[in-house]
């Protein structure tokens, strides 16, 4: 037979919720208690046993506690249009949360990535240069001044104010275009391109197409004061082997101030295009 009333630590293991939960629900009216007059312990009916479990259910859809006693209520004029106005409002939200959610995921996977990328090229001691086809990507873009201070061009104030004004968001690592390989092999002041990848949905901002050629690769090591004498190894095997390199040049940090401050672990790929006779290479500098 079944029971017609069920003590607070019954409902609480029955319904595998806590006192303190139920001991809440009674205080906002949304399973009421009776209260004896001899003893006030809360009892609770069979009706509000049941309760429970339609209780979880709605907030494992993320429901509130007062959006969840005007349902069981029923007592706004329409029951169902007011429910349902309700659950398309949820929908609308929780559809807007996965995509925020899938926009951390793809920022954090991205990074994991590059931690993963210096990790091998520091335990290999990868310093070897070679020639690659590098994908096409289309990166957001600020041109900028240079004077030298690469951690201030890097962790890049200006370029992150353009990024929240043109409501992007920015994933992967920071792509540097040196208008001049001169230059930045000489450490003079020149103009740069600060570019990094968005998430989608994208917002405004200028586009630039990196890559979709050929590239000569090198990764540099260690603090970035030191990179010239990777660029001159660089560019020195790029001309022993018959390239002619492009005037401008890039820099993609895989791990940088970003990431770590000892500088001993920062993995830079030095980048520039090339070609045999030196035409394709000229020809493509104006779009990255």
């Amino acid at each position: 037979m079944r029971k017609q009333q069920y003590s607070i630590g019954e409902m609480s293991q029955l319904c595998n919720v806590s006192k303190k939960a139920l001991r809440f629900y009674d205080k906002i009216g949304l399973i009421s208690s009776l209260r004896h007059d001899y003893n006030n312990y809360r009892m609770y009916t069979h009706d509000e046993l049941l309760m429970v479990p339609v209780l979880k259910y709605y907030k494992q859809m993320g429901f509130k506690l007062d959006e969840m006693k005007d349902f069981i209520a029923g007592q706004n004029g329409n029951v169902y249009s007011s429910m349902r106005s309700a659950f398309e409002k949820k929908i609308g939200e929780l559809q807007s949360a996965q995509v925020e959610l899938r926009r951390c995921e793809e920022s954090v996977r991205d990074w994991h990535n590059l931690i993963k990328e210096a990790e091998l090229v520091i335990a290999e001691g990868v310093r070897e240069v070679s020639v690659k086809y590098v994908e096409q990507v289309n990166l957001l873009y600020q041109e900028q001044p240079f004077d030298g201070d690469i951690k201030s061009a890097i962790i890049n104030i200006h370029f992150m104010d353009y990024v929240e004004k043109t409501s992007n968001a920015i994933t992967g690592p920071v792509y540097i275009r040196f208008s001049s390989l001169k230059d930045r092999m000489e450490s003079r002041p020149q103009s740069v391109r600060i570019m990094q990848n968005v998430l989608m949905p994208c917002g405004g901002g200028g586009r630039v197409a990196f890559g979709g050629c050929m590239m000569a690769s090198c990764y540099h090591i260690g603090a970035l004061e030191t990179i010239p004498e990777t660029y001159d190894r660089f560019v020195s095997w790029v001309r022993r082997h018959g390239y002619t390199p492009g005037e401008a040049c890039y820099e993609r940090y895989v791990t940088d101030y970003w990431t770590t401050s000892n500088s001993d672990f920062h993995v830079t790929e030095l980048l520039v295009k090339i070609s045999r006779g030196g035409l394709e290479a000229r020809a493509e500098e104006p779009d990255a």
